[in-house]
């Protein structure tokens, strides 16, 4: 396992810059995400790593060992790395034993590596079979293994669920997460999917216009936000215009308790959806029922409060047990996050640049 140091990144195409000075430690034998939007530079800095891009500024350093920077460019066989690309890429003529080892020297070819790592992604005893043979979600778990093979200093996912339906990519990303833990791989995985890059990562890392906006544990990004992009990005959220007053928040839902530092006076307060309970409580505030959107594991009800703000709970409980229409309480489970009031712009809006992924 190997930690990888990124310090002042920057990468440009032409007169678009893609990467504007990132700086982030992967730690050794944790799988880090990456998430962003399109044109984040998200794909751009996985391109780095593996050094399919030379870079304009700033230095990749690999276990202590530069890599790339500073006149310096190793060439992506030298750097120990491996690719997971979105689609698995196999060889069609080669069964799945031949494909895993395709990267390997004889020694290890004859030996158990091969059989070692398909029983690390569940696929023990499928050498024999060929690609076509496989479901997109095997030849995905073929993909990780021929990654693993080698025994890579770090293994880059670039969105490698992207193309399976929503059944398959739990379970994969689940497998796919022991299977780098098992063998001690450092992992970056690429994604655009919030939900995936929480379940599934040690460490969350937010890119926005080039930049790093937060790098953090994935309750932390979810619980306490860099910025309210961020709150908004990472999952539902309801902002509100509040009020600040010793460490407390007057908002349309009443008095939220704020954690965390903020100063009196004008802020936005963050509240998820998880938190708004149909139910009395401390200083709780009347408000009708708009609809209903049912989700199998939990229902989301939209509510128009007595000011005319509109907010969504999310309900564990049946939803339909509170028609539309109807008058119900609600309170707020829980302390919000504060946010500068709006029209301050904070450091990463104010260094916000054009970017291309």
């Amino acid at each position: 396992m190997s930690e990888v140091v990124l310090t002042g990144v920057v990468k440009r195409y032409g007169s678009v810059t893609a990467l504007a000075g990132v700086d982030l430690t992967v730690p050794a034998g944790l799988l880090t995400a990456v998430l962003g939007p399109s044109g984040c530079g998200k794909t751009t800095l996985l391109r780095c790593l593996a050094g399919f891009e030379r870079l304009d500024a700033g230095e990749i350093r690999i276990d202590g060992a530069p890599v790339a920077g500073n006149g310096r460019h190793l060439p992506t066989h030298r750097r120990r790395i491996a690719v997971v690309p979105q689609e698995g890429a196999l060889f069609p003529h080669l069964n799945v034993a031949a494909n895993v080892g395709y990267g390997l020297d004889r020694a290890a070819r004859r030996g158990d590596r091969v059989e070692e790592v398909l029983t690390l992604v569940g696929l023990a005893g499928y050498g024999g079979r060929m690609p076509h043979q496989l479901s997109g979600g095997q030849q995905q778990r073929v993909a990780v293994a021929r990654a693993l093979a080698p025994r890579p200093s770090v293994v880059l996912l670039d969105e490698p669920f992207s193309a399976l339906d929503a059944g398959l990519r739990a379970g994969l990303r689940h497998d796919v997460r022991e299977a780098l833990r098992a063998d001690g791989a450092t992992g970056v995985l690429v994604t655009h999917d919030q939900g995936e890059a929480l379940s599934v990562a040690d460490r969350v890392v937010v890119l926005r216009a080039g930049r790093v906006v937060q790098c953090a544990a994935p309750t932390t990004v979810y619980r306490g936000p860099a910025d309210e992009w961020v709150a908004v990005f990472v999952g539902d959220a309801e902002l509100l215009p509040a009020v600040a007053e010793r460490g407390a928040a007057r908002t349309a839902l009443g008095t939220v308790p704020i954690a965390g530092a903020a100063p009196d006076g004008p802020v936005t307060v963050l509240v998820r959806p998880e938190q708004v309970r149909l139910s009395p409580g401390p200083g709780a505030v009347t408000a009708t029922v708009l609809r209903h959107d049912f989700h199998g594991h939990d229902a989301l009800v939209g509510l128009r409060l007595a000011d005319g703000t509109r907010i969504t709970a999310r309900i564990l409980d049946d939803a339909t047990a509170v028609p539309v229409g109807a008058a119900v309480s609600v309170s707020v489970d829980g302390a919000g996050r504060a946010f500068p009031a709006a029209g301050a712009a904070t450091p990463t809006e104010r260094a916000g640049q054009s970017v291309a992924a």
